[in-house]
């Protein structure tokens, strides 16, 4: 028997209150999960903050086998920042690069392989990353990173920054590992979103006269913008959080040091490496407070993300 109007439109709107039911449910699900993580970890690290105040995110010093123990996060969280800022800026150029080539200049028979290449190394373990670095780029990075030294040897600010070289574990090494991971990441996302530009708008301003990289500036990056931010953030926060893989280059060795061809250490990387060791409710706090910080890191970058995002689109508009 045939369904009249009236029971189409109510399964209709059963359907959207469904729907919508399960989008809210999921939602709210998210903001749930996200505050017992945020509570558990807090509370566990409350042992540590009663032990050193505020002095755990401005101390430099990790060693919980002094007398007394000293428990510090400042070495680790510098790494953190270090190694995540090398990475982005290694990589952005390179996946903004990738992302317009492949839409834009490729032609099909190498798009489709390239994107294909992109996709997989994406989905690589950052096991097999972190000993590809230990084993033979690092080795191999001794070389260049002194060379680099002795050209900016003596040179204000760069001086400082490409220093004195003891070993290929350094923050540049992790840097540069953890570019390699986050590559494909931005790449893919970043090409997805330029794809998503009409073509009546690029179409209409190669019309105009504009040539292909006035039309990429003119029409396709004010229309992705938005997106572009946000796959860099993705691949900052994958940066952020990145263990084993940074853990293996890096060179385990907290340091407050402007020198990027120095070893390091960073809050992911610590905590995997010490956890197995922390006998003491002190450590595993100070452990378990470090992944706090993390926690927090990533949710200011994602804050200012999304105020970059929104200050754009209101540009684009036209609003101040």
């Amino acid at each position: 028997m045939a369904l009249s109007i009236a029971d189409l439109r109510t399964k209709k709107q059963f359907a959207d209150r469904l729907f919508r039911g399960t989008t809210l449910a999921g939602g709210a699900a998210i903001l749930v999960i996200l505050t017992l993580i945020a509570w558990t970890v807090t509370d566990k690290s409350s042992l540590v903050f009663k032990s050193e105040g505020l002095n755990f995110f401005t101390e430099r010093r990790f060693a919980p086998s002094a007398t007394p123990a000293v428990y510090g996060a400042l070495s680790f969280i510098f790494g953190t920042a270090v190694t995540a800022l090398l990475a982005i800026i290694i990589a952005v150029p390179i996946s903004l690069g990738l992302a317009l080539f492949t839409t834009h200049v490729a032609p099909g028979w190498l798009k489709r392989p390239l994107v294909a290449l992109t996709d997989v190394v994406a989905v690589v373990p950052s096991v097999v990353f972190g000993l590809w670095g230990i084993i033979y780029l690092a080795p191999k990075l001794v070389g260049p990173f002194q060379t680099v030294s002795g050209w900016f040897h003596g040179v204000p600010v760069l001086g400082s920054l490409f220093g004195q070289v003891s070993a290929g574990r350094t923050f540049m090494t992790a840097g540069l590992i953890l570019a390699v991971m986050i590559t494909p990441i931005i790449t893919s996302i970043t090409r997805e979103v330029i794809e998503t530009c009409p073509e009546a708008d690029q179409d209409g301003a190669l019309a105009l006269g504009a040539t292909r990289w006035e039309m990429i500036r003119g029409a396709v990056m004010p229309h992705s913008i938005g997106g572009i931010v946000g796959a860099v953030m993705l691949g900052l926060g994958r940066a952020m959080g990145e263990t084993i893989a940074a853990a293996l280059v890096i060179g385990s060795s907290p340091a407050l040091t402007a020198n990027l061809f120095s070893s390091g250490d960073s809050l992911p990387s610590v905590i995997a490496l010490q956890w197995g060791e922390a006998t003491s409710d002190v450590k595993r706090s100070a452990l378990i407070a470090m992944g706090l910080t993390l926690f927090l890191m990533t949710l200011v970058v994602n804050f200012a993300a999304t105020a970059v995002v929104s200050r754009s689109m209101k540009r684009m508009q036209g609003v101040s």
